[in-house]
């Protein structure tokens, strides 16, 4: 009797382990805390480095950071506003890579 409270113990703990630690793995497309902010904090400063730039409408272009890569959006007035944005948001630090997103309107 004493065998079986024993093994039935043993099943219930690896039961509630399983089910703990089941949702403890990260998938490829979640960030960890430190990543987040790492990206808020690139995300900040190309929004500023773009808001500096006098020839761009800053306003229309959307900025998204994850894992180091800037994704940019919304529209522009011409093809030479987009590269202007892409030359910026390459230049902040941190920025692994630019997805241009940009359209002219």
């Amino acid at each position: 009797m004493k065998q079986l409270n024993i093994r039935f113990l043993t099943y219930i703990i690896i039961a509630l382990m399983a089910f703990f630690l089941g949702g403890a793995s990260v998938s490829a497309k979640e960030e960890t805390i430190g990543e987040y902010l790492d990206d808020s904090v690139i995300t900040t400063r190309v929004k500023a480095a773009i808001l500096n730039e006098p020839t761009l409408q800053s306003t229309a272009i959307k900025v998204e950071t994850f894992e180091g890569i800037v994704q940019l959006s919304g529209f522009v007035s011409s093809k030479a506003d987009i590269n202007k944005a892409v030359e910026i948001a390459r230049s902040v630090l941190g920025v692994k890579s630019v997805k241009n997103d940009l359209q002219v309107k």
